[in-house]
């Protein structure tokens, strides 16, 4: 039995090494000393006797037996040999009692090298064995501003609450995402049942995964498992069966292969203009009647953004009587989306938007669920491939917004009251600031959160001496005060000089246009896999300021004139020299920031006296907005 299995190994390891040969490869093992850092660039720690994940052993610690392997650890010794002897005789001990003897290695960026076992891992991994036992001694690099460094840094802090050798990501901070995922505190610790839950779960997972081919995707199971739990929710897959399991995961693959292309987002910055072919318009038949729903947070009595959407789903049902019905939900929350979505379904919609960034993992959820069913979020820099996203290129008004604050500021003083620090927002703050600046080159633009806790805004306003405040966007119906848009504040009292306008209906119209009409499908190209999110602005009418009789009739030609060059495209708010409160961002004059730069912006313009808060400074209220688009600072 042990010769038998000696000679299959030994064909696997023959065929592996000439495939590497093929490609210009190293065709055997790798060598710990070979890549090791310099003496005096690391440190060692043992760990003592732990489960070595078999995938995870790539090569030996010295040069010695290296070459007596191919790189899938298979040998490539002749069968006469007294090696093949030695490692048929493990083969048949293996099969009989089970090697239990522990190995000797070293670990070195979450890979193992062997110093002293190294036939019994090849016959444990010619058998797809999951572990073997091993002493180990970990080898700790120096830490760098290399991205693996930074993520082997990561593993080290989660192996400190979690003793999980077997799991790896591609991306820098994923190791916290996880334990945000199990529902665990950043430092606390997990006890035995802990492990073995997550063990049994991300086992079953990864055989599926395997099973479908992930092998071949550019991402490691760890990416795809955090993931999948985190859209799915760690507990409910937990209870899934082996079978629930597998059905899933093949009908969420396009999320993992999204992951592959690393997060692309297809940003659509105008409408398609794609035509039908005339042979299609002469045959189409009438359009069949879409029903519509809008799922909001809150109710538009009660909430802006509620109210902003509420008004387009009207302007849709004005425009377009004979050809939708629109149905609204509203209290949507974390706990009642997923019932919100179903109730939807159950009574016919065939197109849901969902107006809220934290409602995206149920619209995935949902989509998935019931492929039928278009969905669509209104979130921005958002990566999922079986839902759109959506969101209006709001800075574009910010800056007029600023242009007017800064010529009607009476001391350059100007506050701007945000409310959570999302994708999007920053940039808006950002061109407030440079609008301000653009016509008053002294203006200071004092950074508020209405979401920080114990924050008293109107104090802080009183100390800055701000003579003129950028509030929230609109008035809310049920509340009847005039702190909102650009306001001069007199006396106490404010004087509303302009507003900006989310005109979602213009939003709505088209795109329910282009999906009667057929134009939406050609919007996603099959051949490259990326998500797709619709980002519109002033040229498409989704966005516009309005100005009060309060204005000037100079500052409102002013205004006039660079809502015409940003609309015509002729000028970008973020050209030229830019400065943040760090440094230059930008040293080109002829140059734009790109509009992925623009949506990702995790920086403050120099004229900005404040700063973006951390998740802990934010009230309760901000956290699953946070959780799902909060600004991230970016690597380097």
């Amino acid at each position: 039995m042990g010769k038998e299995d000696y000679g299959k190994a030994f064909k696997l390891g023959k065929k592996d090494y000439q495939m590497h040969m093929l490609r210009g490869e190293k065709p055997t093992l790798m060598v710990l000393d070979d890549i090791m850092p310099e003496k005096g660039a690391y440190s060692e720690d043992s760990l003592g006797l732990v489960q070595i994940p078999i995938e995870q052993i790539v090569g030996t610690k010295t040069v010695g037996r290296s070459s007596s392997f191919a790189g899938n650890f298979m040998p490539i010794l002749r069968e006469s040999t007294e090696f093949a002897e030695k490692w048929s005789q493990l083969s048949t001990s293996h099969v009989e009692e089970g090697i239990r003897d522990p190995i000797k290695a070293y670990e070195y960026m979450n890979k193992f090298y062997v110093e002293e076992g190294n036939k019994r891992v090849s016959v444990m991994k010619y058998f797809g064995a999951v572990s073997i036992p091993g002493n180990v001694t970990r080898i700790i690099p120096k830490r760098t501003e290399e991205k693996e460094n930074k993520i082997y840094y990561e593993f080290l802090d989660f192996y400190q609450t979690a003793p999980i050798n077997y799991i790896w990501f591609s991306q820098t901070g994923n190791f916290e995402k996880l334990t945000e995922a199990v529902g665990k505190e950043p430092k606390e610790l997990w006890d035995k049942e802990d492990l073995l839950k997550f063990s049994s779960l991300y086992t079953r997972f990864a055989a599926e995964y395997y099973a479908r081919g992930g092998r071949k995707l550019k991402i490691t199971p760890g990416d795809a498992f955090l993931s999948f739990i985190t859209l799915y929710g760690y507990d409910a897959v937990n209870e899934k069966t082996t079978n629930e399991l597998k059905e899933l995961i093949a009908k969420t693959w396009e999320e993992f292969k999204l992951l592959e292309a690393e997060q692309e987002i297809d940003l659509k910055m105008k409408p398609s203009q794609k035509k039908k072919p005339l042979f299609s318009i002469l045959h189409a038949t009438a359009p069949k009647k879409l029903k519509i729903a809008f799922i909001y947070e809150k109710t538009p009595g009660t909430s802006a953004w509620a109210y902003a959407h509420e008004l387009g789903r009207l302007h849709l049902q004005q425009r377009l009587p004979e050809e939708v019905t629109t149905l609204s939900y509203e209290n949507g929350t974390q706990e009642n989306i997923d019932d919100l979505l179903k109730k939807a379904i159950e009574e016919g919609c065939n197109l849901i938007f969902t107006t809220t960034p934290p409602f995206v993992q149920a619209s995935v959820k949902a989509a998935i669920a019931n492929p039928k069913v278009q969905i669509v979020n209104c979130s921005l820099n958002t990566s999922h491939r079986y839902i759109r996203t959506y969101y209006s290129r709001m800075h574009e008004v910010k800056f007029l917004m600023g242009a007017i604050a800064g010529a009607m500021s009476d001391n350059g003083r100007l506050t701007y009251i945000a409310d959570y620090p999302i994708y999007g927002s920053i940039a808006n703050i950002n061109a407030f600031a440079l609008g301000a600046k653009m016509i008053n080159p002294r203006a200071k633009v004092y950074l508020e959160w209405s979401t920080k806790k114990e924050a008293d805004i109107a104090d802080r306003i009183r100390e800055n001496g701000s003579s003129c405040v950028s509030g929230r966007d609109m008035v809310i119906p049920e509340e009847a005060s005039r702190f909102f848009g650009i306001y001069h504040i007199k006396d106490g009292r404010p004087r509303n000089l302009a507003m900006p306008l989310w005109h979602w209906g213009k939003f709505y119209e088209q795109m329910v246009w282009a999906i009667m009409e057929g134009t939406w499908k050609y919007d996603d190209n099959p051949s490259v896999t990326k998500a797709i999110n619709y980002w519109w602005g002033m040229s498409e009418g989704v966005v516009d300021v309005i100005s009060s009789k309060y204005l000037p009739i100079g500052t409102k030609r002013l205004v006039d004139l660079l809502k015409g060059t940003i609309s015509s495209e002729l000028f970008n708010p973020f050209s030229g020299i830019l400065y943040s409160q760090e440094g230059v961002v930008l040293n080109d004059p002829d140059k734009s920031l790109s509009p992925e730069e623009i949506m990702t912006m995790d920086w403050l313009a120099e004229n900005v006296i404040g700063t973006i808060p951390a998740k802990e400074e934010l009230k309760e209220q901000a956290t699953p907005v946070i959780k799902q688009q909060g600004v991230k600072k970016k690597e380097g």
